[in-house]
């Protein structure tokens, strides 16, 4: 079981202060510390010494006057550092993870909650849309919750949609969970998942590299993802359009020389052309957990129903994701007004749904569902969800398919 090492007063101020030095970055500080071994050597270094080993700019940020705010991020760090469950982790601690000195540029403190093991075990992420469909909700908790069971730690981002949907079904599982997050560790982000984040810390492990007090910023997200990726042997990507943060994290996962799946969908759903776009670009297609497992040569869970999976090459390829691809939709392109003008139409129409209506296509999705499946989506009452549905396929909103499923229209009637 990592522990972390314990720290002076001196030496965490010394840390601290080298973190939070404007203008240095995280490999000059690597490189410095590897020169001189304690921060504390670093600052008493002169200038020349420092610029001979990390360049002029790296020996100015790490010699320059504390940021006006240090004083009180000290003092506030020495309070939190001794409650039950936080920890500090230096890049110098044998608790820091190991993956994570692989990248380029480790963040030089860790702030971390809960069971630090976590942050050494076999892990793997499971990240996707914040906005996303019920059926990813419920893919994204499956997938966790199997991984978990396998004895693998599932590490997603903590957002609302399919991140939330991951935690809570590895929270309890063998390999547990880890939430690394882009605001402070005393903060939580989203507020609605506050009560998560405190089972995260109780039962899993919550980590961050923003000092104390951190708000959230959007620049801080693609940056938690790159430590996202670090932690991980694999990236499962459920959801995603095609400007998603959960691209970010599939690419630096790549580069990383991790493994990229990805989970497909109709090709009428929005939020699955960021999957799709992997995909073609090389990631593992998987319709089971089962699958991730063998990719990763991973036992599966006691009692758990082996897929039947065919064999395949290993990825070798890199995925080059495709964010900045846009694909005009065949709906627009010249010379199809009607298709344009029956688009328009089918919108109109559903704009002016009832409340129940939409919220009923809401959970339905772009995937097929049952009557069973769609009743504990939406917790409708049996005679209103029978009602809405006839309602819903009589406006052509809607199909009926063999054996009782339902599925969204996707022509206009």
């Amino acid at each position: 079981m990592p522990t972390t090492l314990p720290l002076s007063s001196e030496e965490l101020a010394a840390w601290l202060r080298l973190a939070l030095a404007r203008g240095l970055r995280p490999a000059a500080l690597r490189a410095l510390l590897g020169a001189f071994g304690l921060p504390q050597n670093v600052l008493a270094q002169p200038f020349a010494a420092l610029a001979a080993v990390a360049g002029a700019p790296a020996a100015h940020a790490a010699l320059a006057e504390p940021r006006a705010d240090f004083a009180a991020q000290l003092e506030a760090l020495l309070p939190w550092r001794a409650a039950p469950g936080n920890a500090l982790i230096t890049l110098a601690d044998p608790a820091y993870p190991a993956r994570l000195l692989d990248m380029p540029d480790p963040p030089p403190l860790l702030y971390a909650k809960g069971r630090l093991a976590l942050l050494h075990a076999r892990a793997v992420a499971v990240v996707g849309s914040r906005n996303a469909t019920p059926q990813a909700i419920e893919d994204a908790a499956r997938f966790a919750r199997t991984l978990a069971a396998s004895g693998l730690t599932v590490v997603s981002g903590l957002a609302l949609g399919v991140d939330g949907a991951a935690h809570r079904g590895a929270l309890r599982e063998n390999g547990g969970t880890v939430a690394v997050i882009g605001t402070g560790a005393d903060l939580v982000y989203p507020a609605a998942h506050h009560a998560l984040a405190t089972e995260i810390a109780a039962h899993g492990a919550l980590i961050s590299e923003w000092p104390l007090g951190t708000p959230a910023r959007s620049a801080n997200f693609p940056q938690r993802n790159r430590v996202i990726a670090a932690l991980v042997e694999g990236v499962v990507v459920i959801e995603a359009a095609q400007r998603s943060g959960s691209l970010i994290t599939a690419r630096l996962a790549n580069e990383m020389g991790r493994d990229v799946f990805a989970l497909p969908g109709s090709i009428h759903a929005p939020l699955t052309r960021g999957c799709h776009g992997l995909i073609k670009q090389g990631a593992l297609l998987v319709e089971s957990p089962e699958e991730v497992l063998d990719a990763l040569n991973v036992g599966q869970p006691r009692g758990a129903k082996r897929a039947n999976v065919s064999a395949r090459e290993p990825r070798r390829q890199k995925v080059s994701v495709p964010f900045d691809r846009t694909q005009r939709d065949a709906c627009e392109a010249p010379g199809n007004g009607s298709l344009r003008e029956d688009r328009a139409e089918r919108q109109t129409s559903a704009a002016s749904l009832d409340a129940d209506a939409r919220r009923l296509l809401d959970a339905l999705g772009h995937a097929p569902a049952t009557v069973e499946i769609l009743a504990q989506r939406t917790d409708m009452a049996e005679s209103v969800l029978q009602g809405t549905l006839l309602g819903l396929e009589l406006a052509g909103h809607i199909d009926v398919l063999p054996g009782g499923w339902f599925v969204r229209a996707t022509r206009g009637k």
